[in-house]
């Protein structure tokens, strides 16, 4: 089975999210999600979206990435939530991150916001994440 670029990042990230522990340490344990459970307490993070565009020369192949993670509070003010936003920057900083089938060329933070959702109690944070990666064996 053939293992997209952007499935290889999500997967990468996943584990990487998942494994550190000032992030877990600032959520109250391990709430990261892809599809949260209805009963999920806050703060969590989300994995949202992931964009993929092709990034090939004439002499290698790759993609380019923009990747979206989600923070949520409802604790009061935008504290918590950012907290939670600098973990993850922590996180990914740097971060040597194993891709199968596919290697990561770089990770870098290009957008970060919180906000106060309309229901005036939930806290948002976006984050946003540029990634280039190419296959392992270049064809």
């Amino acid at each position: 089975m053939t293992i997209t670029a952007a499935w290889a990042l999500q997967s990468a990230l996943w584990q990487k999210l998942k494994s550190d522990q000032a992030l877990l340490d600032a959520l109250g344990g391990e709430r990261i999600y892809d599809d949260v459970p209805q009963s999920a307490p806050f703060p969590f993070v989300t994995l949202g979206e992931i964009r993929s565009n092709d990034w090939s020369t004439q002499g290698s192949r790759g993609h380019e990435h923009i990747v979206t993670l989600h923070a949520w509070s409802r604790c009061a003010g935008r504290k918590q939530v950012q907290a939670v936003l600098g973990a993850l920057e922590a996180a990914l900083a740097d971060a040597p991150l194993t891709l199968q089938d596919h290697r990561l060329v770089s990770l870098f933070p290009v957008f970060t916001d919180a906000r106060r959702e309309s229901d005036g109690e939930t806290y948002h944070g976006v984050m946003r994440l540029r990634a280039v990666t190419e296959p392992d064996h270049q064809s």
